[in-house]
């Protein structure tokens, strides 16, 4: 097959793209990415002279690239692409609405004419709002955006069912849990207070620290996305949880503990603007209608994240000091498409 992969080069794309090449050797991936901040395609290095992998250079919103993508055919497409961050979205809403809902609906427009087989639209668990601490998030759960990221993908979600219900579109929506693992941009709780503690530098806090959230490794992810593309129901929405909730200040002190680091580096900073206090994913449905199953669990992959990133130091200071933003010049000049 060829497969799409809108998002690539971010960090759930980039992951999807080492899976998939990994497991599906006879599959092509595309992989379109706009390279904005998150963007890094030092990601991809790996597969950067597999001729299984083609990369576009271009912006979903863009009729130009979405042409580009689609002109030798398009089998399945994985929708990743999105601005993701609260703090940058309540800061510049606009940014948001363009990619997640303009860009959400041109790559649509464009699948329904190029006839793509499968559309799967990853979402987010934030679109269901906050919980207090009792209860999860299931499939029917109303959505009650918070924040101008989650109201972004939250409207794009409502798109998708809309193209389902009006053109009988083959597309199927799935809202996860948070994900942490490499390649995450060091901007997210995870990676933030991992590399800041390996530099002992302080670990910003927001408010008290009790913030709930489910947590799963973002391999596990990738497994699921795929079981999704095989056995996904037209029209369904699937929840992907890691059941493993944990606070932030559990988590935060987990990777002092595995770096040896003291508690005095935590900081206790003021709360964002509607911050959400818990969220809880119900993973029912897809592990008994699908079958998926965890493999990794949360002590495992918190592990395994601090080991790359502290192995992994040098792809992490270029993030920091902006290096990487020249990467896609440096390697690859004229050689892939723009």
């Amino acid at each position: 097959m060829r497969i799409l992969v809108t998002g690539g080069a971010g960090f759930i794309g980039s992951n999807l793209v080492h899976y998939l090449l990994e497991n599906r050797p006879r599959d092509q991936v595309i992989v379109i990415d706009a390279l904005t901040y998150a963007g890094n395609l030092a990601n991809l290095k790996r597969w950067e002279n597999d001729a299984r992998l083609e990369f576009i250079k271009g912006d979903i919103a863009d009729p130009g690239s979405m042409a580009e993508c689609y002109k030798n055919g398009v089998d399945v497409v994985f929708h990743l692409a999105a601005e993701s961050h609260v703090d940058r979205s309540i800061k510049e809403p606009a940014i948001f609405v363009r990619t997640n809902v303009l860009g959400t609906q041109m790559l649509l427009d464009a699948s329904r004419h190029f006839s793509v087989k499968r559309f799967i639209h990853v979402s987010t668990d934030e679109v269901y709002g906050s919980l207090g601490p009792e209860g999860y998030f299931t499939e029917e759960t109303p959505i009650a955006p918070n924040s101008p990221y989650s109201a972004s993908k939250a409207s794009a979600d409502l798109l998708v069912r809309a193209y389902v219900q009006t053109y009988d579109f083959n597309a199927v929506i799935t809202r996860c849990s948070n994900n942490y693992g490499p390649y995450q941009f060091p901007e997210k709780l995870i990676p933030l207070f991992i590399t800041n503690a390996v530099m002992d530098k302080p670990l910003p806090l927001y408010g008290d620290g009790m913030n709930v959230r489910d947590w799963i490794h973002v391999h596990d992810h990738c497994r699921a996305l795929e079981l999704i593309m095989e056995k996904g129901i037209k029209g369904e929405v699937y929840n992907i949880g890691g059941r493993s909730e944990r606070t932030n200040i559990m988590i935060t002190e987990a990777i002092l503990y595995v770096l040896g680091k003291p508690k005095s580096l935590i900081r206790f900073v003021t709360d964002r603007p509607g911050h959400d206090r818990r969220y809880a994913i119900d993973p029912t449905k897809i592990e008994t209608q699908i079958g998926f199953r965890l493999k990794i669990s949360f002590e495992e992959g918190l592990k395994k994240t601090i080991a790359w990133y502290t192995e992994n130091r040098s792809w992490w200071e270029a993030v920091r000091s902006g290096e990487y933003l020249t990467y896609y010049e440096r390697m690859y000049g004229d050689r892939l498409k723009t």
